[in-house]
């Protein structure tokens, strides 16, 4: 379900304090991955594999702005969803699993217009050995903030899935709005940045923070 995210214009004046760098005449539109713990906090090689597949997500329509467009970005220690049970972390103690493969985004405004961000999330989920039932309902959320400073508004969202028969895997994408407005026309997009994660528990950030992972089709029979 799409929803409408709209930064409340008393936080947005905030941004009416920092320095406008030079703007270039149009939009670009992003493809995001994970952002990157600092150093000695990386995932190993199978990580910078995927990283390195174009994700499976279909571009969003180009659109004309002013100025640039929010940085958007998937916040490391949220991109994966990793349910662990038992005494041990392994792939047989691998509950319900997600994975942010892709994030794409594009934006647009013009004059004194709020900056409308279009973002298209790309999900992939998984159930292991210790799910139970057929389904999980995900929480993720997005969340704006002045670009390395304070978070204006962070809103969450749900992400009902079902997995049909022996499925064990499934991938979702999801299109949600972002309106963020300006105190004037001097305030451009890059002043703001965009982050995307899912509703984490402190373990399951620690975890993914580690650089520790699992597959989403974690604990399967292999074919």
């Amino acid at each position: 379900m799409r929803r409408v995210l709209k930064v409340s214009l008393a936080s947005a004046l905030a941004a009416a304090t920092l320095t406008i760098a030079g703007a270039p005449s149009a939009a670009e539109a992003q493809v995001a991955g994970p952002r990157q713990p600092g150093s000695g906090q990386t995932a190993g090689d199978q990580e910078q594999e995927r990283r390195a597949r174009p994700p499976r997500i279909a571009p969003l329509r180009r659109r004309a702005a002013a100025g640039p467009c929010p940085y958007v970005k998937i916040l490391y220690d949220a991109a994966r969803y990793v349910e662990l049970g038992g005494d041990r972390v392994t792939a047989a103690n691998v509950g319900y699993t997600g994975e942010i493969e892709g994030l794409v985004s594009d934006c647009m405004y013009q004059g004194d217009d709020p900056i409308t961000v279009q973002t298209r999330v790309l999900f992939n989920l998984g159930r292991g050995p210790l799910a139970q039932g057929n389904g999980r309902t995900y929480r993720y959320w997005i969340a704006v903030t002045e670009r390395n400073r304070a978070v204006l508004d962070k809103v969450y969202f749900d992400l009902p899935v079902t997995f049909e028969g022996d499925e064990r895997t499934t991938s979702v994408t999801q299109d949600q709005t972002i309106v963020i407005p300006r105190a004037n026309d001097t305030i451009s997009g890059d002043n703001f940045e965009i982050l995307v994660g899912f509703e984490v528990t402190p373990e399951m950030a620690e975890f993914n923070r580690s650089g520790s992972r699992f597959r989403v089709n974690a604990g399967a029979q292999a074919d």
